[in-house]
C-alpha cells in the first residue's frame, strides 16, 4: 500500500481530519525551526505537490497559494534559535509539532508526521519515513514550512546582510561559515550548532 493510498484507507475507515506535519530548517546554523501542520480537503487535487525540497521555487509558491485557498486548516509555528539551543533540536522538533497541531482550527482525527513520532497525542498517529515525499498532507506541511521559513530568512537577510541568508537560508555553507568567522554569531544563530566541532573543522 502506498502512502497516498494509506490516506485514502484512513478516510474509508472514517477518519475525516487527517493532519500532516513537517518542519523546515532542522539542520540550519541560523534562524528558527519552522513546523507546519495541514489538513487537506480530500476533494482537492494537486498536480505538483511533493516534498518541498524537490519542487522549484515557482511551483512551491503556486502550491502554497493553492493550499492556503483550499486546506481545511493550516498552522505554522516558529521555534527560536534560543529555544533550539536550550532544549536541543530533536526536542524542539517535537515541541514544534505539538504546538502546530494544537493551533489547528479543526480538531484532528489522525496525525501523520515526517519521520518523528510524537508521544502522548490524544489521537491515532503514524510516523512515516519520507512522509514529505510520499504523503500528500505531509507534503503540504513541508511546503508551508519551507516557504514560510524562506520568506523569513529573506527578511533576516535585510537585517544581517553580511551573512548571505538570502542565498543559503541559514545552512552551513562555506560563505556562511566564513561570515561567522569574520563577524561572529548574531542573536538568530544557534550557538550550539555554530560551535559544533564539524562546523569549526569545515571552516
Amino acid at each position: 500500500m502506498t502512502a497516498k493510498t494509506y490516506e485514502q484507507e484512513l478516510r474509508a475507515a472514517g477518519f475525516v481530519a487527517i493532519a500532516g506535519v513537517d518542519e523546515a530548517g532542522r539542520g540550519c546554523l541560523a534562524g528558527p525551526l519552522v513546523v507546519a501542520a495541514v489538513i487537506l480537503d480530500p476533494e482537492v487535487e494537486f498536480d505538483k505537490l511533493t516534498d518541498s525540497k524537490l519542487m522549484s521555487k515557482k511551483n512551491r509558491e503556486l502550491t502554497r497559494t493553492q493550499i492556503e485557498n483550499t486546506a481545511l486548516a493550516i498552522s505554522v509555528v516558529e521555534i527560536s534559535a534560543q529555544e533550539v539551543d536550550q532544549i536541543g533540536i530533536h526536542k524542539a522538533d517535537i515541541q514544534g509539532m505539538r504546538r502546530a497541531l494544537a493551533r489547528l482550527d479543526v480538531p484532528t482525527d489522525f496525525v501523520i508526521t515526517d519521520g518523528f513520532s510524537v508521544d502522548g497525542l490524544d489521537r491515532p498517529s503514524l510516523a512515516m519515513k519520507k512522509g514529505d515525499k510520499l504523503c500528500l498532507s505531509v507534503s503540504a506541511a513541508s511546503v508551508m514550512a519551507k516557504t514560510h521559513r524562506d520568506q523569513l530568512m529573506l527578511e533576516l537577510d535585510n537585517q544581517y546582510p553580511e551573512y548571505g541568508f538570502a542565498s543559503h537560508k541559514g545552512y552551513g555553507t562555506q560563505k556562511h561559515i566564513s561570515a561567522l568567522r569574520k563577524y561572529g554569531p548574531t542573536p538568530i544563530h544557534r550557538v550550539t550548532f555554530v560551535w559544533n566541532k564539524d562546523v569549526q573543522e569545515a571552516s
